[in-house]
């Protein structure tokens, strides 16, 4: 079933790349005035609070994950349509998501995580390495974007000089919805993820007589209850791994050290002086700096759960970055405070039945990440010429940093 793609942009109709950016003020104003608030353009409603938007993330009974409409605009429609179920994982409900969720996850276990973790550091390590001391360099292009690309094509098992094309076909494939430029970027899409597969599925059927470690040859050793997955499938499930393995925690990384830069510049050398503290200002990130996470849902039947009356099939747009922001569940939410107590309780990762499966391997990403950057350089700047407006593009993350200048100190 092809999907109508929702334009979620045009439910804040942010004016500049900066507000979409970080749209503080926004969250501010629907979390007082409008935490329920319908969209007559795109016909959606849309909660904010955390009380709703965990409501409608878990309760599954009442909002679907199967639907005619979705705020999701990635991958080809075309090679969407022709997935099988056990790799529609977001698109499914329990008990059918339950089943593909367990084939899926076997290959994520916390002995693969504690296994790829000396891995992940030395790409860490090797990139940080690269970096010339007491220069200017775009930390963008040197560590945030280089780092999830490499960790995700040596977790795959994939040839260390084909990394540079696997973040090609990501940016492609990841391209957000414009509907100015519709069937041009379907096209592209259509291209990336057909030479996607022609590339990774010889891969694969090498991998089932040469078994390695890594997720491949794990996804390939999968079997509950007699079912695994296809060469097919697991390309396929491959393709699901990129968006939430690279794109999603190279704006995360890239985040990070804008908000070390301009929110609390003082941070960097409290993390320097007690590295223990990199866990906490993780959660801290991807709590106050992760933006915009959100979630569509199908009304399944009738209800007034969030104090209005919804109708079965009306579509639940749930903002988890706004919901982050609650002052209910977070203690002066609009301030960065990496010693908050309950800055764990983010819903950046989602909720429910559908929390994010590689959450573990982002959050490891992101400490390893700057563990390796802090304890090599003594500290870092903004540089004086840096205007973020002119640095920021349109991706599915919503508006990404393409290059952020750092002056870095041995």
């Amino acid at each position: 079933m092809k999907q109508e793609v929702i334009p979620v942009t045009e439910i804040p109709k942010f004016q500049t790349r900066s507000e979409e950016f970080f749209p503080i003020d926004w969250y501010k104003e629907m979390l007082n005035q409008h935490p329920v608030y319908f969209h007559e353009e795109t016909n959606t409603w849309n909660v904010f609070t955390y009380k709703h938007v965990k409501e409608v993330l878990s309760n599954y009974e009442f909002f679907s994950s199967e639907g005619p409409r979705t705020t999701i605009f990635v991958g080809s429609q075309k090679a969407n349509e022709s997935r099988s179920g056990v790799t529609k994982l977001t698109l499914l409900d329990p008990p059918d998501h339950r089943k593909a969720r367990s084939l899926l996850s076997a290959a994520f276990t916390p002995r693969s995580l504690k296994n790829w973790e000396p891995r992940i550091r030395q790409i860490a390590a090797n990139l940080v390495k690269d970096i010339e001391a007491n220069t200017t360099v775009d930390i963008v292009e040197v560590f945030a974007s280089p780092l999830p690309s490499y960790v995700i094509a040596d977790l795959f098992g994939v040839p260390i000089e084909d990394r540079h094309q696997f973040k090609h076909w990501i940016d492609v494939l990841f391209q957000p919805y414009d509907k100015e430029r519709l069937h041009e970027l379907e096209q592209e899409k259509q291209q990336a993820a057909k030479e996607y597969f022609e590339y990774l599925y010889p891969l694969v059927v090498q991998k089932r007589s040469n078994l390695a470690d890594d997720i491949i040859s794990d996804l390939i050793q999968v079997n509950i209850d007699g079912e695994g997955f296809t060469d097919e499938e697991i390309v396929q499930t491959t393709m699901l791994l990129l968006g939430a393995g690279v794109e999603t925690t190279s704006h995360a990384i890239a985040n990070t050290f804008y908000s070390l830069l301009y929110d609390q510049p003082s941070l960097y050398q409290e993390l320097r002086e007690d590295m223990s503290l990199i866990p906490k200002a993780v959660e801290e990130m991807l709590r106050y700096r992760f933006h915009i996470s959100r979630r569509d849902r199908t009304v399944e039947q009738d209800n007034d759960l969030l104090g209005v009356p919804l109708k079965k099939g009306d579509v639940v747009i749930a903002w988890m970055s706004a919901s982050n922001l609650d002052k209910k569940m977070f203690n002066d939410p609009f301030t960065l405070d990496i010693h908050r107590s309950s800055n764990k309780k983010h819903l950046t990762f989602g909720n429910g039945p559908h929390f994010c499966l590689g959450a573990p391997l982002a959050r490891l990403e992101m400490q390893v990440a700057l563990e390796a950057f802090i304890q090599i350089f003594s500290g870092i700047e903004p540089a004086s010429d840096f205007i973020l407006e002119d640095n920021l593009t349109a991706s599915a993350t919503g508006q990404t940093l393409v290059r952020l200048p750092v002056k870095v100190y041995s």
